[in-house]
């Protein structure tokens, strides 16, 4: 689904991220993890080219992604995002913040789009909660409406950029019960999380980062029972 070669992406005299190459397979949940300012907020968002990279090939489902000339919003359908903050429109409704770019940007009628947007509220959820406005929710519910409205668009991939990271920790249970859900179902995510727990159960492959490079990839037994490289012994040892 995605292939990254040689990525490179510096701001200013700051190079973040540094040969990167990485692969995510059709419903496969890929986590990754690493230290702040190791360069997985910026890989993700180069991945729906929120970002641009400086070098390298981003290759989505067998197509070379060039951001000079293809239409980057029809990219970005394909690839949904949820971010560490919830970005709701505070002045439309949980429907109506879920509903809003599938009648924006997909041209779809309103019947459809609010039969689509209750379905997906329901899945996360948040059923009752259709009518009432952002104000009103807790930060997980927030985040997990969040979650429907990317969903909303029928994304074939999912990146997630630290989506619990924002929660009090007795909030952080609901959202990655739902994410779990979409891996169930067969979703292919990218996540970026310091939640080992989930990456242990969830992840098909966790990629560890380091200064801007990728240090070690494996499934999670592997990488989090018997890391092979120094770098990260040294990084799991100070969080496990």
């Amino acid at each position: 689904m995605i292939r990254v070669e040689k990525l490179n992406k510096s701001f200013g005299d700051l190079h973040v991220l540094k040969d990167i190459d990485f692969t995510v397979k059709e419903s496969e949940v890929v986590v990754l993890i690493g230290a702040s300012g190791s360069g997985k907020s910026t890989m993700l968002r180069c991945l729906n080219f929120l970002e641009m990279k400086n070098s390298g090939k981003v290759i989505i489902e067998d197509k070379d992604i060039n951001p000079k000339k293809e239409n980057l919003n029809k990219v970005r359908q394909r690839v949904g995002m949820v971010f560490q903050h919830f970005n709701l429109f505070p002045h439309k409704t949980v429907l109506g913040n879920v509903i809003e770019a599938p009648l924006q940007v997909k041209k779809m009628k309103k019947p459809e789009a609010v039969e689509v947007g209750k379905k997906l509220l329901d899945k996360v959820g948040l059923a009752d909660k259709a009518d009432v406005y952002p104000s009103k929710l807790s930060g997980g519910q927030k985040q997990r409406v969040a979650i429907a409205r990317a969903l909303a668009m029928k994304p074939e991939i999912m990146l997630f950029d630290e989506p619990t990271s924002a929660l009090d920790p007795e909030l952080v249970g609901e959202v990655l019960a739902t994410m779990k859900d979409l891996a169930k179902e067969g979703m292919t995510m990218v996540v970026v999380t310091h939640e080992m727990g989930f990456a242990r159960e969830v992840a098909d492959k966790v990629v560890y980062m380091h200064d801007g490079r990728i240090v070690e990839t494996g499934e999670p037994n592997e990488l989090f029972d018997n890391p092979k490289e120094t770098r990260t012994q040294e990084f799991l040892s100070s969080i496990l």
